[in-house]
């Protein structure tokens, strides 16, 4: 196998309009001597005759989303990159609609991913040329300013140069760094949105520009982006105010750099105008837009999105369990009991992650519930403890079915979870979780009760501070949670960043407020909400809702200090505020 051949490599096309442009773009995808294992192609609500080639036999092999208003490219590219998470890449190539890649450009850039020495390259840039063979001047990468002879050196070595930003007419992105980052910002529309993602991406890694991936971008005539703009230049305005006062993609010095770089390009623009009165009204209204934060993905993609028509029937789903060394073999048992034959409507399968080297007890435990289950069990043993969110991923990657049921393995499920919670993913819902009951020596000893918000509307107003989910309990769609980047190891925090992610970028949340599991609480459990390490771990995930644009600077400022400084306080205090401020508190109280 090639080593180009190696990784598995998804495409996103966004597509307005240009039928037959489209038609040439696939097919030079399709040629590929590195072809793309799938190829996503997103229909921006076109009327001539595009959706009707998605829909017919040509289109066989492509994963097409046909949204139903026009997004723009930030919008269309947002739900392209959502839709290739889903399909386990290495690296998500993003592409014009116009963009006919030669033969080897998912190879070239594939090999100096693979080749670069040292970390993987956050994004790869191909070279653009127009139809006559020139490089398109509106697609030059931007080189990065102040490279080292190092970086230069390395980037020569795999025929490439350090850049700092590319478009999206062809660029290939590392998908773990698109998992770390999140997804382009939806509400850009048009211009500045691959600038502000590619520099995202880049910050704090490495770009590189490879000469030897060459594409073709079919643009009607030949020229930069300095062309008179008229009204859309509104978007240039607003959008780069965005890309310097709301993005980290670019440092302070970085900032200052490219905003001066910016006015001198505007100057040009308004020297060569013919309509400098259109272009005064777009900068104004720009200017205005430009001091509001943009809108979440979630809002600004929800009338676009497709209408989706699940089964209505009964969907099969998974049961995603975890197990590592400190596990009880009895509570392991009573768990995956009460979670299969135990319910009313039985998972169809249980994937049971081992997270690393376990007793010999709880090993003949696990080994027992394979081999005497009447649901099937597929074991999967992994060398090293990796921590909760890493084993999760694992076993989400070998699930065979879309649902999935979370469950902890010293909890216990009710009877009737899993035929509450299931018809509500079924008619829509991207994630369902419930209300539990904390117990102690046993599920007699009721100790505390946590009931959820229920109103999705209040879900998505109180994520930004607390978790509204409870995450022994949810059930959900394993596209969603690939979209949203999957877990993230991050002690005890991993679900809530998830959570948050999912939400952001347009899952559909819903609660059942009864309790439908009895969560065990354990001796040190409040003392493990606590400390130095988990504080850590809150600045961490504080500071990574920031980089995502999920909260404001207020609101980092806020959550920092109050729920880092839960961390700190003495454990009989901490226990009393989580049963009085956050286990309890209900929808009703956020209102």
């Amino acid at each position: 196998m090639s080593p180009e051949s190696s990784a598995r490599v998804v495409a996103v096309v966004v597509t307005w309009n240009r039928r037959e442009l489209l038609t040439e773009s696939i097919e030079a995808l399709r040629a590929q001597t590195a072809p793309p294992v799938a190829i996503v192609v997103v229909d921006n609500a076109s009327d001539d005759g595009t959706a009707e080639l998605l829909d017919s036999s040509w289109a066989d092999g492509l994963d097409v989303v046909h949204l139903r208003e026009n997004t723009g490219g930030a919008g269309g590219f947002t739900v392209g990159v959502e839709r290739a998470m889903s399909h386990h890449p290495d690296l998500v190539w993003l592409l014009d609609d116009d963009t006919v890649p030669t033969p080897t450009a998912a190879g070239e850039l594939v090999s100096a991913w693979r080749g670069y020495p040292g970390e993987r390259p956050a994004v790869l840039a191909s070279r653009v040329v127009w139809v006559d063979g020139r490089d398109h001047p509106m697609n030059t990468p931007r080189t990065k300013p102040g490279a080292t002879d190092a970086e230069r050196a390395a980037a020569a070595s795999v025929g490439a140069v350090p850049i700092r930003s590319a478009s999206f007419v062809s660029i290939m992105c590392d998908a773990a760094r698109i998992r770390e980052r999140g997804l382009p910002v939806a509400d850009y529309f048009l211009w500045n949105d691959d600038f502000e993602y590619s520099t995202r991406l880049i910050r704090d890694g490495v770009g590189l520009a490879c000469a030897s991936s060459v594409v073709v971008h079919k643009t009607r005539v030949f020229g930069s982006t300095d062309v008179d703009p008229g009204e859309r230049f509104f978007f240039e305005v607003r959008n780069k105010l965005w890309v310097f006062s709301r993005s980290g993609g670019l440092s302070v010095p970085e900032r200052a750099m490219y905003s001066a770089a910016t006015a001198r390009r505007w100057v040009r623009t308004f020297r060569s105008s013919s309509d400098r009165a259109t272009l005064r009204r777009a900068l104004r209204r720009g200017m205005v837009a430009g001091l509001r934060r943009p809108r979440p993905n979630a809002e600004v993609l929800a009338p676009a999105r497709p209408i989706t028509g699940h089964s209505g029937g009964d969907e099969p789903f998974t049961l995603l369990l975890s197990t590592y060394g400190g596990d009880d073999p009895g509570y392991l048992r009573t768990a995956f009991d009460s979670s299969t034959l135990g319910q009313t409507r039985p998972p169809s399968e249980v994937v049971l992650v081992q997270d690393g080297p376990v007793p010999a007890a709880l090993e003949a435990e696990i080994a027992d519930i394979v081999a005497s289950s009447d649901i099937p069990v597929l074991h999967l043993a992994l060398a090293d403890n990796v921590g909760l969110g890493p084993a999760l991923d694992a076993g989400l990657a070998v699930s065979s079915h879309e649902i999935v049921a979370r469950m902890d393995a010293d909890d216990v499920s009710m009877p009737e979870r899993f035929a509450r919670q299931l018809p509500i993913i079924e008619a829509g819902a991207d994630i369902v979780g419930s209300g539990l009951i904390e117990f102690g020596a046993g599920i007699d000893d009721v100790v505390g009760r946590r009931t959820p918000p229920t109103d999705p509307e209040v879900i998505r107003r109180v994520i930004r501070f607390r978790d509204p989910f409870n995450h022994p309990t949810v059930v959900y769609r394993r596209a969603a949670v690939l979209a949203a980047g999957g877990y993230t190891d991050m002690a005890l925090l991993e679900d809530y960043l998830l959570f948050t992610r999912m939400v952001e970028a347009g899952a559909v949340p819903a609660n059942i407020a009864d309790p439908l599991v009895y969560y065990r609480v354990g001796a040190g459990a409040y003392a493990r909400r606590g400390g130095t390490a988990l504080l850590r771990s809150e600045v961490a995930l504080q500071r990574r809702f920031r980089q995502l644009g999920i909260t404001s600077r207020t609101e980092f400022a806020r959550n920092v200090a109050v729920r880092g400084g839960y961390r700190l306080v003495p454990e009989g205090v901490r226990k009393v505020a989580y049963r009085r401020l956050l286990a309890n508190r209900t929808s009703a109280a956020r209102r």
